[in-house]
């Protein structure tokens, strides 16, 4: 029963994102409105970590599965995306390597950081 509650509280942050994205004149996915209203939630202790956690875990879980349609539609798609291969690669690859320079920048700031101001480094 206590995972239903937390799926509950998952639903309705994303109801609430859904509710925004039909209000607001943005062009932000209601996705994205639904992750920042959880995070806003969460930094702010109106959810508490714990009256989510578990319902979370397990739809990070089921996540890689959930991509497997997506792939079969690619394979229905192949001879459209035959010509275009190459360049898609080439982006796929710089981009990716961007993205892990990028998140390898900022993890070794933000790591400086909380060492610059922990009392036990001085």
């Amino acid at each position: 029963m206590k995972l239903l509650f937390e799926f509950g509280i998952i639903l309705f942050i994303t109801f609430l994102g859904e509710a925004l994205y039909a209000v607001l004149p943005l062009p932000i996915p209601a996705s994205v409105y639904g992750l920042l209203l959880m995070l806003l939630a969460l930094c702010t202790g109106v959810i508490k970590l714990e009256k989510v956690k578990r319902a979370s875990d397990f739809l990070i879980e089921i996540m890689p599965p959930m991509f497997i349609p997506a792939a079969v539609g690619l394979v229905a798609v192949w001879d459209s995306l035959m010509p275009m291969l190459f360049p898609i690669s080439v982006i796929i690859a710089a981009t990716t390597i961007l993205v892990m320079a990028v998140t390898g920048r900022t993890a070794q700031f933000v790591i400086r950081r909380k060492k610059g101001r922990n009392p036990e480094n001085e």
